[in-house]
């Protein structure tokens, strides 16, 4: 049950890089080096172009305690510098730090398969947002010659997700903008991609923001705009009369943002349509988690 679970979730770096040994002890006593930040590169081909100061300094305060928990990967250049192939977060959180050193493994790769192994490693975070996602996606397609069937094998997603994410990208860029501040959800963003006119679909998108549209009421306009007999008064009808249920999620979603501004960290409140469910409160270093655990010890002293 594991294993199944593990593969569904995408197979990650590992199943890219050829020559990775099986065994830990072989990376441990081989393969770790500690290498002078001062000698690493950034990567050229870094599909992610913003990082999160706060975050970094996080890290940062993390690794002054702790060290660095999980090495960075790097390839060696032709200048005797390295280049980043994964970790480049890590590699600025230890600049932040004070760090004169940083341990990394060292891998052989041309450039497409540095590309490459760059775009998976990118797209297995947790955090990215959609278009980034989409993005990574598109350019393993254009730039590493894979067909979306090959794509799909290659990195253990399954071939709909990867054409739904893609699909992301016929959007306009004012939407994308969206979709990447999280002003609207891929749910959001799925129903608008079915409306063939890009000024509906800007209308649609303001809409949602205004009004805090559901995913089902969003769909229910596009379902008036497709059979062309959308109006002004239809659409706010169908607003009003959407189910109760939606109406339960809604009140979910604002709690969700209250947790969220209590534990000053991403929470994420999910359910099903029985009301079962989970609270997720995610944490980027564990100088953050012990902070976490202090607003629940706290409430537990009350």
């Amino acid at each position: 049950m594991t294993t199944t679970k593990k593969n569904a979730l995408g197979k990650g770096l590992g199943a890219l890089i050829q020559d990775v040994p099986k065994t830990s002890a072989h990376f441990q006593n081989e393969l770790i080096k500690e290498i002078s930040l001062d000698l690493i590169e950034v990567n050229p081909y870094q599909p992610r172009t913003t990082f999160d100061e706060e975050a970094l300094n996080e890290m940062a305060s993390s690794i002054r305690e702790l060290g660095i928990i999980q090495p960075i990967t790097v390839r060696k250049s032709e200048n005797g510098q390295y280049q980043i192939i994964s970790g480049e977060r890590r590699t600025r959180a230890a600049r932040i730090a004070g760090l004169k050193t940083i341990p990394a493994y060292i891998r052989t790769a041309n450039d497409q398969e540095m590309v490459e192994l760059s775009l998976v490693e990118n797209i297995q975070r947790e955090d990215l947002d959609a278009i980034e996602i989409a993005i990574s996606y598109r350019r393993l397609i254009e730039e590493c010659n894979q067909t979306q069937e090959k794509l799909s094998e290659r990195i253990g997603k399954k071939r709909a997700t990867i054409a739904n994410y893609l699909r992301l990208l016929k959007l306009p860029a004012e939407i994308q903008k969206g979709i990447r501040i999280g002003a609207i959800g891929m749910g959001h963003a799925r129903a608008l991609i079915t409306i063939d006119n890009t000024e509906k679909q800007l209308e649609l998108f303001e809409k949602i923001i205004c009004d805090e549209l559901s995913v089902r009421q969003v769909e229910e306009i596009v379902r008036l705009i497709q059979e062309g007999g959308e109006t002004k008064e239809k659409i706010e009808k169908s607003i009003d009369e959407t189910p109760a249920d939606y109406e339960t999620a809604e009140a979910y979603s604002k709690l969700q943002e209250s947790l969220t501004g209590q534990f000053r960290t991403s929470v994420e409140l999910k359910r099903n349509s029985r009301g079962k469910g989970k609270i997720v409160i995610h944490f980027r270093s564990d100088t953050e988690l012990e902070r976490i655990l202090g607003i629940f010890e706290n409430i537990n002293n009350k």
